[in-house]
């Protein structure tokens, strides 16, 4: 299966899937450069993802598009009273609406739950908006005894233990070199892996509801 990877960050969803050939799209070259040495057998770009998915949409069987939340999250709630005011980034429902319209394939468009109520209705899995031409199963793991979205003190006041957990909880490996805030940066743009997995195989017609621990641990560097 040939997949493309938009917003690829450092491969959260794609870290347990098998049996594709994968070309991944990151904008930073520093993320890109720890996706590729967690994927080596990726091809990785450093492009603007939303300008690949129009121009090399039909090079791909499966496509995963991770478009950039912040401007849709429910933190602009206080955001807003703070001075930080913006429009939501509309790039999010160009791309379902193109890949709705125009992509043959599969395809699913991850993003947070919105401060807004979403101009197209998505499915929900796991904290996530997710806009797919399949059905999503139910999801549960028996692995999430470390909650990513209360640690608000740790958010707040980045530090190693927390960016540790963090690294810990997506099953990978901290590196000191790396330092605590660029590593929780790209842990929490992480989708879970298993989440990953599942979506994948539900692509694929596999519905299982449940998964079994992962263990595969990754180095980030």
């Amino acid at each position: 299966m040939k997949v493309l990877n938009l917003y690829a960050g450092i491969g959260g969803n794609r870290k347990l899937w098998e049996d594709v050939e994968v070309t991944a799209v990151e904008n930073d070259p520093k993320i890109a450069a720890v996706y590729q040495e967690l994927f080596p057998d990726d091809t990785v770009l450093v492009e603007d993802a939303h300008q690949y998915l129009l121009d090399h949409f039909n090079e791909f069987d499966f496509i995963w598009s991770s478009p950039p939340c912040p401007t849709h999250s429910r933190s602009n709630n206080f955001l807003f009273p703070q001075g930080i005011i913006r429009y939501p980034d509309m790039g999010l429902y160009q791309e379902i609406i193109f890949l709705e319209k125009r992509f043959k394939g599969l395809y699913c468009v991850e993003n947070v739950i919105s401060y807004y109520d979403p101009l197209i209705k998505p499915q929900i899995l796991d904290r996530h908006y997710f806009w797919a031409n399949f059905t999503l199963a139910a999801f549960r793991s028996k692995e999430r005894d470390f909650n990513i979205t209360n640690a608000r003190e740790s958010v707040r006041t980045p530090n190693e233990e927390y960016s540790k957990k963090l690294a810990a909880f997506h099953g990978y490996e901290w590196v000191k070199e790396l330092g605590n805030d660029f590593q929780i940066m790209m842990l929490k743009n992480a989708v879970y892996p298993p989440l990953g997995q599942h979506i994948l195989n539900c692509a694929r017609g596999n519905t299982q509801m449940e998964l079994t621990a992962f263990s595969k641990t990754k180095r980030i560097d």
